[in-house]
């Protein structure tokens, strides 16, 4: 049973980097109505999504509001009540660092047509934002070689090599 509309409060948000998205558009957590407002079909434009039911949805958010780990936000363009860019962070819980925390951005999207209006830098703000409030000692991301530069200029720097093993009937591009 979903506890709220929202992912998670929306005071985690703060003001600084709501207020840059453009007239007829707001930065605000993910909810579980956003279904139907094209989430899935914003997050299509990143990776393989498969065929999520609404029912699934729902129940994958329940899962992620009772953990209190994730931190997805939203751009919702109020003219077409349609989402339009999103971003995830993750906390985990350490053992290291003194039980430290640290924060995993993940699935920075922006929808086709959407691009240029600095949507993708004011998430990866926001997120950094949130794994600060939330106590995070580093935050980190994977990305292609592609994307390097962009995320340096959101403040990251390259650091490592990304590892990773699908499973055999995972569906993956």
């Amino acid at each position: 049973m979903v506890m709220s509309n929202s992912l998670f409060s929306s005071s985690v948000l703060g003001t600084s980097y709501v207020s840059q998205v453009p007239e007829n558009h707001v930065l605000r957590p993910l909810e579980v109505t956003d279904y139907r407002k094209g989430f899935m079909d914003c997050l299509s434009n990143l990776t393989v999504t498969g065929q999520v039911s609404e029912q699934m949805f729902q129940e994958s958010f329940e899962e992620m509001q009772r953990t209190g780990c994730y931190f997805i936000i939203v751009v919702e363009d109020l003219s077409t009540e349609k989402i339009v860019a999103s971003g995830c962070l993750m906390v985990e819980q350490k053992f290291i660092r003194e039980c430290g925390r640290v924060g995993h951005i993940e699935d920075i999207v922006v929808a086709k047509g959407q691009q240029g209006k600095r949507f993708g830098k004011t998430i990866v703000k926001q997120l950094q934002e949130i794994a600060n409030v939330t106590g995070c000692y580093k935050t980190i991301l994977d990305c292609s070689k592609e994307n390097v530069a962009f995320y340096e200029k959101c403040g990251m720097e390259e650091k490592g090599v990304q590892m990773s093993l699908y499973a055999p009937n995972a569906a993956h591009k």
